[in-house]
């Protein structure tokens, strides 16, 4: 589903240059698991950025679905992240003033779906993960738990064969994240979607099919 072959990463400025990633040959078949873990600045972010075509390598090549990504055109690539991939972020980056339903529903406004479509998957997508009662309340009025439930709906609502999660529990205590993992877990064994997550917490990576391990950039396993 996604391959990774030989990729660096390289940040230039006028005085210096850092290396972010470095050979990284990667392969994540559908329907896997799959944990990413390292001390703070090996690059887990960095790579996890790449995998969902929001960064783009210095040297090597991205595949998705078998076919290479030559271009990188801003059109082209928002339109498969759109479709293929969804995020879920350490901070739930929702919008404030929009309730939880208009929330859910922003990544369908760029498909161009009628109203009453994007609100019966929106729906849809909260019921999966328990908050189809809040779905008029704002983010202010939600737990920090029922937003990163919200943030999950969001990144699920257009059916994406991919999730990519950043730290989803970080900003959580432990029984609110074991309830986040509890429903990560079960789109990937429930709903086959694809999960690739960075965390810090050995815990949490148990739980995944297996665990890729980041040092300095480079991988060590």
């Amino acid at each position: 589903m996604i391959r990774l072959s030989n990729v660096d990463k390289v940040y230039r400025t006028s005085q210096i240059e850092t290396v972010a990633l470095s050979s990284i040959n990667m392969e994540v078949k559908e329907g896997e698991f799959i944990s990413i873990m390292g001390p703070s600045g090996s690059g887990k972010t960095t790579l996890l950025n790449i995998l969902g075509l929001l960064d783009v390598p210095t040297r090597g090549t991205v595949r998705l679905n078998g076919g290479e990504l030559t271009s990188y055109r801003d059109r082209d690539v928002a339109r498969i992240r759109n479709r293929e991939i969804g995020f879920v972020f350490q901070t739930y980056h929702l919008i404030s003033d929009l309730s939880v339903v208009d929330n859910v529903e922003i990544p369908l406004l760029y498909r161009r779906l009628r109203g009453g479509e994007r609100r019966k998957l929106a729906r849809e997508a909260l019921e999966r993960v328990g908050l189809s009662s809040r779905i008029h309340h704002f983010p202010s009025q939600l737990s920090g738990g029922q937003q990163q439930r919200v943030a999950i709906a969001r990144a699920i609502v257009g059916k994406p064969r991919i999730l990519l999660a950043d730290e989803p529990t970080g900003n959580l205590d432990s029984q609110m994240g074991d309830e986040i993992m509890d429903i990560i877990t079960s789109l990937n064994r429930e709903v086959k979607t694809t999960v690739i997550m960075v965390t810090h917490d050995p815990r949490l990576a148990a739980i995944t099919e297996r665990i890729m391990r980041l040092f300095d950039g480079r991988q060590v396993n």
